[in-house]
């Protein structure tokens, strides 16, 4: 059976790397293919990179407080780059943190995420959740 590739960043103006490479370690030795496009990075770098390398899933990190405003419309260029079918998550400080998580959580939801994380959740998590969506 062949590797699931899973593209990993840090979006938008967000330099946060110590976390993004603890998930990256994570992932690997979990069995993902791990293909890490780094910080700073803008949404077209994400769809870049699992069009190039074929990917099956993106993890979105952020940890400075905009995830939100970085993450809008990136399940529509995915479907319009033909990654329909990717699996979408995101985790970190995506919102205000005086709002309720549901609210977060929802929002994120409808922008087209397929699981929405908060902070702090143990990445040994977000592995259970790929393992479940894949079926592996």
């Amino acid at each position: 059976m062949t590797k699931k590739k899973i593209v990993i960043g840090v979006i938008g103006s967000d330099c946060h790397t110590v976390g993004n490479k603890i998930i990256h370690n994570k992932l690997e030795e979990s069995g993902f293919e791990v293909v890490n496009i780094g910080a700073l990075s803008p949404q077209i770098d994400f769809i870049n990179a699992a069009l190039e390398t074929n990917s099956d899933a993106i993890i979105v990190s952020s940890i400075y407080g905009y995830g939100e405003l970085d993450c809008q419309g990136i399940r529509e260029k995915c479907d319009e780059y033909g990654l329909k079918d990717i699996l979408l998550y995101v985790g970190g400080n995506i919102a205000s943190s005086n709002e309720e998580w549901e609210k977060t959580e929802k929002r994120f939801k409808e922008m087209g995420f397929n699981r929405i994380y908060k902070p702090g959740t143990p990445i040994e998590e977000t592995i259970s959740d790929l393992k479940k969506d894949f079926k592996l």
